[in-house]
């Protein structure tokens, strides 16, 4: 199934990567001006996106790929910072549910806001080298 790469092959691998690196660099800026760590964005998003009883200290660490005590001092940062409430989970008294604050669902629909515009613009572009890809 593996064939020889060519020059070309090369080439849009490495614009391919340059262009996601471009990306992560705008997700970052974009983060510090709202005053956030890209982790710290990463891990708000997560808690948002999960379904109600899956927003777990244990649910950021994978979707983080972070080891459990790393994501636990993360989600304390968050909490210290206003943006995370933990609440025992109904089911569970020894699990706690994480959920965001007011303040923290407005800076994420800022950020996700303008995430998006920037995928749209970048669309066109990352769907042209995904084909030069020929994956």
């Amino acid at each position: 199934m593996s064939h020889e790469l060519t020059d070309a092959d090369y080439a849009a691998l490495a614009d391919f990567r340059f262009s996601l690196r471009q990306f992560q660099a705008f997700s970052e800026a974009k983060a510090a001006e709202c005053g956030l760590t890209p982790q710290q964005h990463q891990a708000l998003l997560v808690i948002r996106a999960a379904p109600a009883e899956a927003a777990t200290v244990g649910h950021v660490a994978e979707r983080l790929i972070l080891k459990p005590h790393s994501a636990t001092g993360l989600v304390d940062r968050l909490v210290s910072l206003g943006l995370v409430q933990r609440a025992p989970s109904p089911d569970d008294k020894r699990r706690a549910l994480l959920a965001l604050t007011e303040q923290a669902h407005r800076t994420l629909e800022t950020l996700s806001a303008t995430h998006r515009e920037e995928i749209g613009r970048l669309k066109p572009m990352l769907i042209a080298l995904l084909d030069k890809l020929q994956v």
